[in-house]
């Protein structure tokens, strides 16, 4: 063995990590298996009926996304990540699975639990996911089947998450904090810490849907937590809430921004992308932007990265209530803004969301720098 190791690297010496540490690096990227999903949570931005037959004719089929697969693999692509709606809805997910996995990908899981079953089972005890992650809406029948409105796969969502456990394989659990869960905020939390590989974590903050369903939409907002209740569960949360405070310099800056009207100063695109489930290359999970979408069937992921991507990150505002406002915010690092949350609120990329900058706002009392 011995012949084949020249010296011992620390992993920020390697080759590789330095490839992957250029912006125009291809790290990873998701494939949303389907829009379908056989619960009906009440703050999901995304879920379409478990038998909705348009949904079904648009999903990728196999061979679509073994060419997907194949190219971002070609492009450097390490990760994956499978999610849906609900990615076990597939009845091909395994060979989609097995096929991500014989790529050499890291390949993680979001998944609901409800649909396990002892095929699952062998499958990620034979090929264990890199992530299998769920998320816990309730540990009551009462309180999940709120959130769901699906109470009847309570029972087999707890059984799954005990079937896991029982086979060794490694589970990550979190939750989404709605209206309709948050008197069960604790023990979640407790449930989560007792069974999770990973350090648990909870979502204070629900964004609004893909399809821009007003009936839907509604339902979320009337589901979303105050401002200050999101900030004093958070506080209330020790390990949240010490690592807010540590880092609070960089939440909190110690002056404006100067004011920048390019719209996107995240990573958006640079070292990962998206695949709806049919077929449009996105530049993360939450643009759907009309305008901000690329074609797959049309086109390529390599065309995308190299054409589309710099043409979406090169947009400016010129909206004068954006520009001296939120582009130069101090406490933006605090905020849910981004252009995509911002078209998903008010159409525009670009406009000012009041709910995004209470939450803001209060936070950063609770912090005090």
């Amino acid at each position: 063995m011995s012949e084949y190791i020249k010296k011992n690297l620390r992993l920020p010496e390697f080759d590789l990590w330095e490839k992957k540490k250029s912006n125009n690096s291809l790290f990873s990227f998701t494939l949303e298996l389907t829009a379908r999903c056989n619960n009906n949570c009440r703050h999901c931005y995304i879920n379409l009926p478990s038998n909705d037959k348009d949904a079904m004719q648009k999903e990728l089929g196999f061979d679509e996304i073994k060419k997907i697969a194949d190219e971002a693999v070609e492009l450097g692509a390490l990760w994956c990540l499978i999610t849906g709606g609900e990615p076990l809805l597939r009845e091909d997910f395994e060979e989609i699975y097995i096929y991500l996995k014989r790529k050499g990908l890291f390949v993680s899981v979001f998944t609901n639990g409800v649909l396990i079953n002892e095929n699952h089972i062998k499958l990620f005890k034979k090929y264990p996911p890199r992530d299998l992650e769920i998320t816990v809406y309730g540990i009551t029948k009462n309180i999940y089947g709120k959130v769901t409105q699906k109470p009847q796969n309570f029972e087999p969502f707890m059984e799954n998450i005990k079937l896991l456990i029982e086979n060794n394989i490694k589970v990550s659990l979190k939750n989404v904090v709605i209206k309709s869960n948050l008197s069960e905020f604790d023990e979640i939390s407790k449930f989560c810490r007792k069974y999770s590989v990973s350090p648990y974590r909870f979502d204070p903050l629900i964004h609004l849907r893909l399809d821009r369903s007003e009936k839907r939409n509604d339902e979320i907002k009337k589901e979303r937590l105050l401002p200050e209740e999101i900030a004093e569960l958070e506080k209330s949360d020790y390990k949240r809430f010490s690592s807010m405070q540590r880092n609070c310099e960089i939440l909190i800056l110690n002056k404006e921004l100067k004011e920048n009207n390019y719209l996107f100063s995240c990573g958006a695109g640079l070292s990962e992308f998206v695949v709806s489930y049919n077929g449009y290359f996105r530049l993360c999970s939450s643009l759907c932007h009309p305008d901000c979408i690329y074609d797959l069937k049309k086109g390529s992921i390599k065309d995308a990265r190299q054409n589309f991507v710099p043409k979406i990150r090169a947009i400016k505002s010129f909206n004068k209530e954006f520009l001296s406002n939120c582009s130069k915010c101090k406490i933006i690092n605090l905020c849910l803004w981004c252009p995509a949350h911002a078209y998903l609120e008010t159409g525009h990329l670009d406009s000012y969301v009041e709910y995004f900058c209470e939450v803001a706002k209060a936070r950063e009392n609770i912090i005090k720098c």
